[in-house]
């Protein structure tokens, strides 16, 4: 139909605009999509919430520049999965129309914003392990507690204000410009200038961690010419290369959870979508939100620090239940011990 064609000028971007969007027509697809938002979403939270909590527990952890940027990636995921869920499924599966263009807009900022924000504190743990591995030596000098609350403040303040643009006046309805093939309301330049934020967000983490697994490999080169050697320094090329084994799992999670949506984005720009890519690009959409949900596994898990602070906390629970089991009993046999005498 006509009236659902995108691109164009205002005259496309009334409110029966988003109804065009809303491109999952089958009972199956909308359940299918809810699931796997809803079960990505809930293990997001969890597990997210269980790395704050780990990490601002313990002084020694929240105190580190590394957990303090886990920390923000964290928060980042938690609000990325309640955001977009809530958009998400509310749009595509409840099909609900009554917003205006402002909430719309706001709903997709406060997203934008939550991507961008996991994106780039993935960005400043690569740049963090980065200089640990490349300077060792001056790597509490370079990265301190208050430069890396700093970094962050610039990180989200500068997400937040790339992601608002739209609702600011950037948008096809207030230009009368190009209107994206994917989005309501979202101008095609400003799309492209998300995406090349991105590519080049992406770029930077690639290219700092290739850093870190080139020094990693040189380490195992070193270890098998001299396995004789022990000490600090075997160990912590031992570290290193340990490091390395998580940073090819990250890339490659990376990779095959943005690449989907981003050669889909791309490839809007340039050419107009049939309603079977959108369908495509909905349930690739939700292979961020899995990046975001695996992101705690890789990064804070597989911590040692980390994973030792959550065999207390379990331990800790255990002891707590194993307790309040035994105290029924114990009360029970002061009461009878009471009625005896």
């Amino acid at each position: 139909m006509d009236t659902c064609k995108t691109h164009g000028n205002t005259s496309k971007c009334s409110a029966n605009t988003t109804e065009c969007f809303m491109v999952l027509s089958t009972q199956a697809q909308k359940i299918s999509i809810a699931t796997l938002c809803g079960l990505f979403g809930t293990l997001c939270i969890f597990e997210n919430s269980l790395v704050l909590y780990l990490i601002f527990s313990s002084p020694r952890t929240r105190r580190k520049p590394s957990y303090i940027f886990i920390s923000s990636l964290a928060l980042a995921d938690i609000l990325a999965s309640i955001i977009f869920v809530c958009s998400f499924v509310n749009f595509h599966v409840f099909h609900e129309t009554s917003f205006s263009k402002e909430t719309f807009l706001l709903q997709l900022g406060g997203v934008n914003t939550s991507f961008s924000a996991s994106l780039s504190s993935l960005l400043l743990t690569a740049v963090d392990r980065y200089i640990s591995i490349s300077r060792p030596s001056e790597y509490k000098v370079l990265m301190t507690r208050k430069r890396a609350w700093t970094a962050l403040g610039v990180l989200w303040v500068t997400c937040a204000t790339i992601a608002s643009l739209p609702l600011l006046g950037w948008n096809c309805c207030t230009l009368d410009s190009t209107c994206s093939e994917l989005f309501p309301f979202v101008d095609d330049n400003y799309l492209s200038s998300w995406i090349c934020l991105i590519m080049v967000l992406l770029g930077c983490i690639v290219y700092a961690y290739a850093h870190v697994l080139w020094r990693a490999r040189q380490h195992v080169a070193y270890m098998e010419k001299h396995q004789e050697q022990v000490g600090k320094q075997n160990n912590r090329m031992r570290m290193d290369v340990m490091l390395a084994k998580t940073l090819v799992i990250v890339l490659t999670v990376l990779v095959l959870c943005w690449s989907p949506v981003l050669v889909l984005m791309i490839y809007s720009i340039f050419t107009r979508l049939s309603n079977h890519l959108r369908k495509v690009f909905a349930f690739c959409s939700t292979l961020c939100l899995l990046n975001s949900m695996v992101n705690p596994i890789i990064y804070a898990l597989r911590s040692k620090e980390l994973y030792s602070s959550l065999r207390m906390a379990f331990s800790q629970f255990r002891r707590h239940l194993k307790a309040s089991e035994e105290t029924p009993d114990v009360e029970s046999t002061n009461k009878s011990s009471m009625i005896e005498t």
